[in-house]
């Protein structure tokens, strides 16, 4: 299966996430990630959601149907090649009084992962990288006892020189403050 990262544009209204995520579900197509946020345009949205699918022909077919919904100003489908992309993750390890220490050097250096939080009996991690990157370092930490793990959903941006104002209609956009 191929990963597909889409990105979508809309309007900031009440209701759009599931405008959008309706058609995922009326094409049986997962979403392995979603992230929303506001762009640097106030009152505009970007949705940057992760799919696999095997049919590039059906996810060219979603992009349409998915441009089709009023409130979407511009949508793009994307290979990983054609985007910088990075998510997120904390990990919340255990760190008991007795038990081998954490090789925090190793930690910073070979997988450029961060200690965010000091306790007695634990430590908060925050890694950035791909899927594959977070969890290299997931393997790596496991044997410390993960106590909790959260990961992001993928923040992505186009490699192409085109910008967003290059697809929005004609206006006056405020920067977002």
């Amino acid at each position: 299966m191929t990963t597909y990262t889409i990105c979508v544009f809309t309007e900031n209204t009440i209701g759009i996430l599931n405008k959008i995520t309706t058609i995922f579900t009326r094409r049986r197509i997962n979403i392995e990630s979603l992230t929303v946020s506001e762009t640097e345009r106030k009152g505009i949205s970007r949705f940057t959601i992760v799919i696999r699918h095997e049919s590039r022909e059906a996810v060219e077919k979603l992009v349409r149907q998915i441009r089709k919904i009023i409130e979407v100003l511009a949508v793009f489908g994307y290979l990983n090649d054609d985007i910088a992309y990075n998510e997120i993750a904390m990990f919340k390890i255990s760190t008991p009084i007795g038990a081998k220490p954490l090789d925090i050097e190793t930690i910073n250096k070979t997988y450029k992962a961060w200690v965010v939080y000091w306790h007695l009996t634990y430590v908060i991690i925050q890694k950035t990288g791909t899927e594959e990157e977070i969890f290299e370092f997931f393997n790596y930490i496991k044997p410390h006892e993960i106590l909790e793990f959260v990961r992001s959903g993928r923040v992505a941006v186009s490699k192409s020189p085109q910008t967003l104002v290059d697809y929005l209609p004609e206006a006056e956009w405020e920067y977002y403050m």
